[in-house]
Order: structure tokens, then sequence, then C-alpha cells
């Protein structure tokens, strides 16, 4: 494990840097600086200014993130000839967010997917939440945390430290909730999130990140291609609103089985409307291990996901439909990225017989994920 130190210098109104070094390798030191800068992205209606922050390590792999919804703009990893391109879906400025967009990079809760009928019930007490996906609550609702201003500092070991409290009642869920999201970059060209909540009122909790990974760096030219693996030996069948039936069901034999590496558009025409479906991932819930990679074999540019999360929803990009165009002025048709959100199941609050999302007054929720970007 890397060992980690730093500082940070703060110039008013340029930037902020922050550097760390890092300790491995078994022959000598071999020291890896980070960077952290930030500028302004744009102005809310309210008047509060969004803030844009650039990580960036040793080899020019780059991670922008902005504090609105806690939002990965841009993450430029290299291919086989070492050039740099950005992987996920995104917007070089804050008014295509603010105009609407399918939680492209952002920071879901306070729960991440689909809450049947925008109802559970908690401690004998029916709750209701908004809903904006049909008759559903998805991904917290009409004003979830991605469409927020988080507080925003670079820790002195080189991460950004978004914090957010949601307040009782808000989009219909009970208690205040504290949140603190960390994202770092490695020198080894790992994006790491730490998700952390503390709540006064018991209340469900499934945070994630909403990326759209692209690895060819070209969101024109989609991901069918791209080469997938789940550790994963059964998923959550979904109903005609993609609520999850409460069945675990075997992948084995199914256009769903993705323990071996498989090109995304090999089946998917087996899958009505596409993948957009919970796995059980293999491993123990809690701890943190590799549940996934992603490779395109044109570019060479493969990712690991690691999580300590039970879940992980494969979105093959389905309702992309080219009204979007991205950063680079691609337009973003069906396919154009796929998210792979490590997460706990949809629908939890309703499933007695799923892992529980229902925090406690008392108690800390921490969950962690990984994406590492190497090249083949």
């Amino acid at each position: 494990m890397d060992i980690i130190s730093g500082r940070k210098l703060y110039i008013p109104g340029l930037y902020l840097i922050a550097t760390m070094a890092a300790g491995c390798s078994g022959s000598g030191i071999e020291k890896s600086t980070i960077t952290v800068e930030q500028e302004g992205f744009g102005m809310l209606s309210s008047g509060q200014e969004a803030r844009l922050f650039t990580l960036r390590n040793a080899n020019q792999v780059e991670v922008k993130i902005t504090n609105f919804g806690g939002i990965v703009t841009s993450v430029k990893a290299p291919d086989r000839q070492g050039e740099l391109a950005n992987v996920v879906l995104g917007f070089d400025n804050l008014d295509s967010y603010l105009n609407g967009h399918p939680f492209f990079g952002a920071i879901v809760g306070r729960y991440g997917n689909r809450i049947a009928g925008g109802k559970f019930t908690l401690d004998g007490h029916e709750y209701t939440l908004a809903t904006n996906n049909g008759p559903n609550h998805l991904h917290g609702g009409l004003r979830g945390f991605d469409k927020v201003l988080w507080d925003a500092r670079v820790t002195s070991g080189s991460s950004l430290e978004l914090t957010y409290r949601s307040a009782d009642e808000e989009e219909g869920y009970p208690g205040d909730l504290d949140v603190k999201v960390v994202y770092s970059l490695s020198g080894d060209n790992e994006l790491l999130i730490e998700y952390e909540a503390t709540t006064n009122k018991a209340t469900p909790v499934n945070l994630t990140n909403h990326s759209y990974f692209n690895l060819t760096g070209d969101g024109s030219k989609g991901v069918l291609g791209h080469v997938l693996q789940i550790n994963a030996g059964k998923y959550t069948p979904v109903d005609d609103g993609l609520i999850p039936t409460g069945e675990l069901r075997e992948v084995a034999g199914t256009a769903f089985d993705f323990r071996e590496p498989v090109k995304v558009g090999s089946r998917i025409g087996q899958v009505e409307g596409g993948y957009d479906h919970n796995y059980v991932l293999n491993g123990q819930d809690g701890e943190r291990r590799r549940v996934s990679t992603l490779y395109d074999p044109a570019s060479g540019r493969k990712m690991e996901v690691s999580t300590t999360e039970p879940g992980m929803q494969f979105y093959s990009g389905n309702f992309l439909d080219g009204s979007l165009t991205d950063g680079s002025g691609n337009t973003l048709n069906r396919h154009a990225g796929l998210c792979l959100e490590t997460q706990h199941f949809p629908n939890s609050p309703n499933e007695p017989s799923f892992p529980t999302t229902i925090l406690q007054p008392g108690d800390t929720y921490r969950s962690v994920t990984g994406y590492k970007f190497l090249v083949e």
C-alpha cells in the first residue's frame, strides 16, 4: 500500500495545487506527483459559483470533477500508443449540465437506482418519495445529489473532498443526512471514490457514481465492441418498469453471463431494451475486491473496477438518443457509453431479502469504489 504525505498551496483567485509523494518499488522510493488545480465552471441561478477541479498524476492521467453534482466531467487515459483521450461522456461547460442530462458522471443519491412506486415503509411509517421515472423514484428524485452544489476542499493528501447535508424530508426521505465523498487519483492511474454518511433518523442510503465509460475516447464510436467481464454468478431480473422481481437468478446459459470476457454487443439483442440490470457480485460485501474489467481492443485501454458493494448495475446506454453532444462535439447515440454503477440492489427498502440499505443513527455508511486505467 502506498504511504502518502502531502501539502497544499492556495493562490487566491488562480488555482490550488496539492502534491503527493507515493513510496513504492522494492528497488527504492519511486515518487509520483499528484496535482490538483481548480477554476470557475459557471454560475448557478442562485448566484453561487460552481468550481472545476483537475486531478493529474505524473503519467498525465487527468480527472476533472465539478462540485456541482460531484460530476466527473472528464477522465483522460492513454491508449497503447500513449495517446490521451477522454474515456467518459460529459460536457465542458456548466450550462450543458444545467440543461438536463442522463446523470453523466454524477454522484447519485440519497438512493441510487429505483424504488418502486416511490414508496417504502420504515419502522411502521410509510414514506412517499418524489417520482421521476414513471411511477418510480430514480437516483434520488427530482433534485437528487446530482443537482446540488457540494462544499469542496482539497485535502493535504491531494484528494478532492465533497460534503453535503441532505435535510430531513428532502425528496421525501427521513432524517438529516451528512454525506462526504472523496475523489482521489493514484500514481498508478486509479480513480478512487470513497463515500461516507451519517444520519439522525433511520433512512435508506445507496450512493454511487454514474459515469458513462467509452474507452475508445470517441463517443461517436459506441461501446458494443468493448469486452466486458463481471465477477457475478447471479443477477436480479426486473419487471417492465425495471424494478427487481426479488429473484436472484443464475446467469449461466443466459445473455447476462459475463463471468468470462464477452463483447457487450454480442448478445445484447437477446435482452429486451438492452442491459440495465443489477449484478449480485461475488466476494464478501464490505471488502474491496476486483469485480469487473472493461477492455477496448482497438485502443488497448482497459479498466478494472473494484468495490466494497454487493451489487453493480450494468447499463448499456439504452436511452441515449442522439439529442446530446459531448464536449468534443460527438453526437451521443444509443450505446455511446456504458455504466458500471457499484451499489446495493435496486428497491432494497421494499425487498427484505436483499442486503439492507437502512442507515441507523449512530452508524456510519461507508463504501469504496475504484476505477483503474491500464493498457494492453
